[in-house]
C-alpha cells in the first residue's frame, strides 16, 4: 500500500478515516467506476446523473466552453455523485484552457521566452484560479516535457523549452500557484516527450535516452518536482527502452508504452524517484495506447501495472466491462484495485474535496466570474507577451519597419487553422493603425493556361515590404509542423523568392523551427502562441514602439549554420 501521512498527501487521521471508511462501503461497481475520468461531451441533467450515480464515475473533463455552461455541469456532477469527483481541463495555457471568457495568458515557451519565473507563477495563478471559477479542480498542467527535438509536432511551444533548470524552476512555480488555488496540477507526460520526432496520438513514441542521460535531464525534472510535493502525474504513451533493459536485464524485444509498463511507473516512478502521489493515464483513445495491446487487456493492466486513474475512452461502458472482466479473470488484482482506489480517495482528501462536499462549496457560485480576464490577469498578460516576444535574427538590419521606408506592405499568412482568420485580421488592423497599406496575399492558380505571373520588376514595383505571418498551430494528430507552399518553384509570390529583391520578415506566431524552411529570410521574430496579447505586441515591435525582450528558450536555428545568415 502507500503512506497516507507523507508527502504529497499529509492526511489527518480524520482523511484517512474518510478514505477508509468510504473504500469499506464501496461497492465492487463503484471501486471500478471510481478509475475512470471520461470526456464529457453532454451536458444534460439525466445523462450527467446517470455518468455518477450508476457509472460511479471519478472523474470527468470538459473541453472548453462556455463558462456558464461548464460551470451548471460541474454543479449536476457533484450533486448526483457519492464521493466528490475530479473535474479536469487542461489548464496549459491560461483559464481559457476551460471557459471562452477566459484569459489566455500564453504558451508555455512563451513564458519561458520571459527568463522570468515570476511568469509560469503567473501562468499558474492564472490557469487555476479561472479555472476554479467553473468549478475545475485537477489541472492537467503544467508541461514539464523537454523540447530537444526540433522535429517534434506536438511539444514544442507546450513546454518550456530545451534547458532542464529552467523547465524545473517554471513547473515548481507552476505547482506553487495551484496549491494556492486549490487545484491538483498534475505534471506531464511521464518518462518524457521531445526526443521522439514523432507524436504519442499516432504512435507509441520513444524516449531513447540512455540511463545516464535520462536520470540527467528528465528524472532531475520529475524527481525535483516531485520533492516540491506535486500531488499528480501523467504517464505518457512513452516507451523508454533503457530502463525497460535495466530492471529486466535483457534486451527490449516489445514498445511498451509507460502507461502499461510495470518497470517505469512502478520500479522507475514509484520505487527510485519516491513518488507517492496519483498516477494518471494519458487519453486511452490516443494510438500509443492502443497499438501495444489488446484493448481488453490494455485496460485492466494499465492500472495493474501502475496508474491508478484510467483517462478517457473509446467507449465507456466497454471500457468499464474490460476492466470488470479483467478482474474476475486476475488482469486486475485486488491489491491492485485497493491501491488504486484507496489513492484516488486519498487525493481527493489532500485536495479538500470531502469537506468542501459536506459544505456545498465544491463548485462556487458565478460571481466567481469576476476573475475570468479580470483586469490583473489582462495586465500580466500583456507583460509575458512584452517580455517573451523574440528577436530571433535581423540579419540584414530591417528593423523597425517604418510608414515612410515601408508603406506598401504584401501580408502573407501561412497556416490552415480556424484561427487563421482572426489571425490576419488582427495584424491587418493593427498595421493598418501604424500607417502601413496592407495587401493580404491571395492565392495565385497554378499551372500555365492563361495565367500570368508577376515579373521581377512588377513585385519590386508593387510592394516595400513582404511580412510573413506563420500561424502554424501545435496540434495533435500533425505528423509535421512545418510550411507548406502551394506555388511552382518560383513562380507566383507565394514563396520567398524575392528575399534579395525587397525587404521580408517573417513572424511566427505557433511553431518557433520556421526557419528551418525559409533560411533565406533575414528577419525572424518568435511570438509563440497567437494570442491578442502577442499580436499586439509583435507589431509593436516590429515598429519600434517597444523592444525586444525575450530570450529564445530553445535552438530556433534548428542546428544548421545558414538558418543563422
Amino acid at each position: 500500500m502507500f503512506d497516507y501521512k507523507a508527502k504529497p498527501f499529509y492526511l489527518s487521521d480524520e482523511d484517512i478515516r474518510w478514505v477508509e471508511d468510504t473504500w469499506e462501503g464501496m461497492t465492487t461497481e463503484e471501486k471500478i467506476g471510481q478509475l475512470f475520468c471520461p470526456i464529457e461531451m453532454s451536458t444534460d441533467e439525466a445523462e450527467l446523473r446517470r455518468d455518477v450515480e450508476e457509472r460511479h464515475i471519478g472523474g470527468v473533463l470538459y473541453r472548453v466552453g462556455q463558462a456558464k455552461e461548464i460551470l451548471e455541469s460541474h454543479r449536476i456532477l457533484q450533486k448526483y455523485s457519492k464521493i466528490p469527483i475530479f473535474t479536469a481541463s487542461n489548464l496549459e495555457m491560461g483559464g481559457s484552457g476551460s471557459a471562452v471568457e477566459g484569459t489566455y495568458y500564453g504558451v508555455e515557451m512563451l513564458v519561458a521566452a520571459t527568463d522570468n519565473v515570476e511568469r509560469a507563477y503567473q501562468l499558474g495563478k492564472v490557469s487555476c484560479k479561472e479555472g476554479a471559477a467553473v468549478g475545475v479542480n485537477w489541472a492537467f498542467a503544467p508541461i514539464v516535457d523537454i523540447d530537444r527535438n526540433f522535429r517534434n509536432p506536438i511539444t514544442n511551444v507546450r513546454t518550456f523549452g530545451a534547458d532542464k533548470d529552467r523547465v524545473k524552476a517554471m513547473g515548481a512555480a507552476y505547482l506553487r500557484a495551484a496549491k494556492e488555488e486549490g487545484v491538483a496540477a498534475c505534471i506531464k507526460h511521464f518518462p518524457g516527450d521531445g526526443v521522439d520526432e514523432r507524436d504519442q496520438h499516432l504512435l507509441t513514441s520513444i524516449n531513447s535516452l540512455s540511463c545516464e542521460e535520462w536520470d540527467a535531464t528528465y528524472g532531475d525534472i520529475y524527481k525535483s518536482l516531485i520533492d516540491e510535493g506535486a500531488l499528480t502525474l501523467m504517464a505518457g504513451h512513452i516507451a523508454m527502452p533503457a530502463y525497460e533493459e535495466h530492471f529486466d536485464g535483457k534486451p527490449c524485444d516489445r514498445v511498451i508504452p509507460a502507461t502499461q509498463s510495470k518497470n517505469l511507473l512502478q520500479k522507475l516512478l514509484r520505487e527510485k524517484l519516491g513518488f507517492n502521489g496519483l498516477i494518471s493515464t494519458d487519453a486511452t483513445p490516443m494510438v500509443g495506447f492502443c497499438c501495444a495491446e489488446e484493448r481488453r487487456n490494455a485496460v485492466p493492466l494499465a492500472i495493474e501495472n501502475g496508474c491508478d486513474v484510467f483517462l478517457f475512452n473509446k467507449d465507456l461502458e466497454e471500457d468499464l466491462f474490460y476492466m470488470t472482466e479483467g478482474l474476475k479473470k486476475g488482469l486486475l488484482s485486488e491489491a491492485r484495485l485497493e491501491e488504486a482506489v484507496k489513492r484516488i480517495l486519498a487525493t481527493k482528501a489532500a485536495m479538500g474535496l470531502h469537506e468542501k462536499q459536506k459544505e456545498g462549496t465544491l463548485v462556487p457560485d458565478e460571481s466567481a466570474f469576476a476573475v475570468l480576464n479580470c483586469a490583473e490577469h489582462d495586465a500580466w498578460a500583456k507583460e509575458c507577451a512584452d517580455e517573451g516576444v523574440t528577436l530571433v535574427k535581423d540579419t540584414a538590419g530591417l528593423l523597425p519597419v517604418t510608414p515612410e521606408k515601408h508603406k506598401r506592405v504584401l501580408l502573407q499568412l501561412m497556416g490552415g487553422f480556424p484561427s487563421d482568420e482572426r489571425v490576419c485580421g488582427r495584424f491587418v488592423e493593427l498595421l493598418t493603425e501604424a500607417g502601413f497599406e496592407v495587401t493580404v496575399y491571395e492565392k495565385e492558380q497554378l499551372g500555365f493556361g492563361g495565367v500570368k505571373f508577376d515579373t521581377v520588376e512588377q513585385f519590386r514595383a508593387k510592394y516595400d515590404l513582404v511580412l510573413y505571418v506563420g500561424n502554424i498551430e501545435t496540434a495533435s494528430n500533425k505528423t509535421v509542423a512545418r510550411i507548406s507552399w502551394h506555388t511552382l518553384f518560383g513562380l507566383g509570390n507565394n514563396m520567398p523568392w524575392f528575399t534579395k529583391e525587397i525587404p521580408t520578415a517573417f513572424v511566427s506566431v505557433g511553431n518557433p523551427y520556421h526557419l528551418m524552411d525559409v533560411p533565406m529570410i533575414p528577419a525572424f521574430v518568435n511570438g509563440y502562441c497567437n494570442s491578442e496579447y502577442v499580436i499586439r505586441a509583435v507589431v509593436e515591435k516590429l515598429t519600434g514602439k517597444s523592444e525586444f525582450k525575450g530570450k529564445s528558450p530553445v535552438d530556433a536555428f534548428c542546428g544548421r549554420w545558414d538558418t543563422r545568415l
